[in-house]
């Protein structure tokens, strides 16, 4: 008995001599304790919980060298070597994921089907009635833009057509617009079908893009196709066929469209007197093959060929009619590459050519204008932790324009060779997730110039809490002026703008909200007597816009519907071109407001839609009243309607007018040259070619999959 005492007595002080206590305090690094997190030796079972102070406290037997871990959801793994017992303050460094970070939101839109705070998804873009399926018809809805019916274009927070570029997977697109009839909108020639993913930035954007004064639509084509289908559709304004034949690791997308409006012309009477309407021939071929395992080869190509032909009567002497022919020969290739090297590098490369001829005449007078374009991309970068990671690249943007210009004197041949060269960096950096940085330089070199630019973009975003982030942004950006410009002086040096925004962001669940105030300065505008007096070109025109954004998103509150609203104010100066001081230009309105809604009908199988569109008057140069831009146009209005009725799993019968109620809206005035005999000049409204535009159309899916149909994509 008193041996087995000794036994137990024994034991129990070896235990008590090999056993040890392990303890400590674990915290963020402001010092707040946290709770719950698992703190353990390497390679054991031997470990405990952190309790509200963020303490711990356990015991082991373990006598090697040892580990000590420290793991918590959102924050980085902590290994601490340690030698025997001891109290020990661990600090853990929060984890910045895709989910919880700040995103960095002021001068931008982000759309992608993937994408986990968009505010606009790419199929917005074809389901909003009004926009006909056009990219920019759709974006114009969003704050930040101005309604310029007359160009159809996009026109951003003050600036013209011109100042906003558009890029297809990082690379420049030449000559975006189709062509159209004086005064009548043009659209893009890029069907939305084909991205899966836009960012439309407003102002501030990345130091990746440049030759754009105002804004940069940054478009992401789809990826690799996983359903064989091919789509008919006949519609009002012609007919098109698709086919999409998918791959293990590649697929290919074709499409062939042709349209004339001659038959619906004849149907809806028109402003214009039309010898011969718009027709057009377009074909487009995509191909997307995976290289590896995280590579990605994308090629696509787009050509057509349109023309058109009317009469437009003189303003002084309206019985004259003057023949218009305008006619467009278009091709661009587009190829682009990425894949990541390893688990931090990333490498992304592309080519882009653009070929164009434009021929446009007036009677004995005419214009026809060639463009070749080219552009080059490198970029590489580099994520060095979740929190730090780089971009850098090259860029080389090539324009070959010719112009001959022919009237009853003679012709006159004229051109020029632009080549800019581009370089850029860019950093961002995360505080925390709730702080973020951006820093990023663009430096230009212009051939026509013999100058180098160097724009700096600077950005910060702060999470105020789980679903609401103030941004702020500055950027400055250089754009070549004008194509006129420089065919008459290339030597005209780019035209610069600086922009500073500040952007509130809330995002819930099915709902989101921001506004914006920004401020934007433009400097080194051309100045002139007259477009074609190069020796008056100056670059010392300068000018402002400066406003307020507002955009609220709901598909919560009512069941089956999405809508959203959105409002801008703008306040902008010029004095630019020949204008005679500083004046807010003919293509800026002051208020724009636009309420887009959509509802799905299950019961009908049936989603409608409903926007409408406000802009307040704009100013023209009225050359019968005393002073210079003293006119006003009326107010802008129009509400559209689209239907989508599914007939079955295949086929779709789809309809939309625009302007319902058949508003004469007034975008402008021309004048005559000189006055009559009473000294006034004879004028004429710039008006839509006809009250309504009204669309109808069958959309037809074949696929094994039948589920699939084109229903998502009106």
């Amino acid at each position: 008995m008193r041996y087995a005492f000794y036994l137990i007595t024994f034991f129990s002080a070896c235990a008590s001599f090999a056993q040890k206590t392990i303890s400590g305090r674990v915290t963020d690094k402001s010092e707040e304790p946290l709770l719950g997190v698992n703190v353990y030796l390497k390679g054991t079972y031997d470990g405990a919980t952190t309790d509200l102070n963020g303490d711990f406290s356990f015991t082991t037997y373990e006598e090697d060298s040892l580990t000590l871990i420290a793991s918590f959801i959102g924050f980085h793994e902590v290994n601490l070597p340690i030698e025997g017992t001891g109290n020990y303050s661990i600090t853990l460094k929060e984890k910045i994921s895709e989910l919880n970070a700040v995103v960095i939101t002021a001068g931008a839109f982000h759309a992608s089907e993937e994408g986990k705070r968009e505010v606009l998804k790419p199929l917005d873009i074809v389901t909003t009635a009004g926009a006909t399926a056009d990219v920019p018809g759709a974006l114009n809805t969003l704050p930040g833009t101005q309604t310029v019916g007359e160009t159809g274009r996009l026109f951003v927070r003050g600036g013209d057509g011109r100042e906003t570029k558009t890029f297809i997977d990082g690379m420049l697109v030449h000559n975006e617009y189709s062509p159209s009839a004086p005064n009548t909108p043009g659209r893009s020639r890029f069907s939305p079908f084909m991205f899966k993913g836009m960012s439309f930035s407003t102002g501030g954007y990345s130091a990746e893009y440049g030759q754009a004064l105002s804004s940069a639509l940054i478009l992401q084509s789809k990826d690799i196709a996983e359903n064989d289908r091919t789509d008919i559709s006949l519609m009002t304004v012609g007919a098109d066929i698709s086919t999409t034949q998918a791959f293990e690791k590649s697929s290919f997308a074709g499409k062939v469209q042709y349209t004339n409006l001659t038959p619906y012309f004849k149907l809806v009477d028109q402003n214009l007197r039309w010898d011969k309407a718009p027709e057009e021939y377009n074909a487009n071929l995509a191909y997307r093959v995976k290289t590896s395992n995280t590579g990605m080869l994308k090629f696509y190509t787009n050509a057509s060929r349109s023309d058109m032909e009317l009469y437009e009567s003189d303003i002084a002497n309206p019985e004259v009619d003057l023949p218009v022919k305008v006619k467009n020969d278009y091709a661009h290739f587009n190829a682009s590459y990425r894949e990541l090297i390893g688990e931090k590098w990333g490498i992304r490369a592309g080519a882009s050519f653009t070929k164009s001829d434009d021929f446009a005449s007036l009677a004995s007078d005419s214009q026809d204008q060639e463009l070749t374009g080219f552009h080059t991309k490198l970029v590489t970068d580099y994520q060095h932790s979740d929190r730090i990671a780089f971009l850098a690249g090259a860029e080389v943007i090539q324009r070959d324009v010719d112009q001959v210009l022919e009237d009853e004197t003679g012709s006159f041949d004229q051109g020029f060779k632009e080549q800019v060269s581009a370089a850029f960096f860019e950093s961002e950096w995360f505080a925390s997730s709730s702080l973020g940085f951006k820093a990023g330089l663009r430096t230009e070199y212009s051939n026509l110039t013999s100058s180098e630019t160097f724009a700096p973009r600077l950005s910060a975003a702060y999470k105020t809490g789980e679903k609401s982030q103030v941004s702020i942004a500055f950027g400055q950006f250089y754009q070549t002026p004008q194509t006129q410009i420089i065919l008459s002086q290339p030597s005209t040096q780019a035209e610069k703008a600086s922009h500073y925004i500040a952007n509130y962001q809330w995002l819930g669940e099915g709902q989101s909200f921001r506004i914006e105030a920004y401020e934007k300065q433009y400097d080194q505008l051309i100045r002139y007597n007259h477009v074609f007096d190069p020796s008056s070109y100056a670059s010392t025109g300068n000018g402002y816009a400066r406003g307020v954004d507002l955009f609220w998103r709901d598909n919560k509150t009512f069941e089956n519907t999405d809508y959203w609203i959105s409002y801008s104010y703008l306040d902008t100066e010029r004095e630019f071109r020949d204008f005679p001081g500083s004046f807010t230009p003919t293509f800026a309105s002051s208020h724009n407001f636009s309420l887009v809604v959509k509802k799905f009908i299950d019961e009908i199988k049936t989603q409608v839609g409903l926007t409408y569109s406000f802009a307040s008057g704009r100013n023209y140069n009225d050359l019968n009243a005393d002073g210079f831009l003293t006119g006003r146009t009326p107010a802008y209005h129009d509400l559209s309607f689209n239907i989508s009725y599914l007939y079955n799993n295949q086929v779709i019968v789809h309809a939309m007018v625009n302007n319902v109620l058949g508003i004469n809206n007034i975008y402008g005035y021309e004048f005559a040259d000189t006055p009559n005999e009473n000294g006034v000049y004879a004028s004429r409204a710039i008006t839509p070619p006809a009250r309504r535009f009204i669309f109808l159309g069958v959309f037809i899916t074949l696929s094994k999959n039948k589920g699939i149909n084109q229903l998502p994509n009106l």
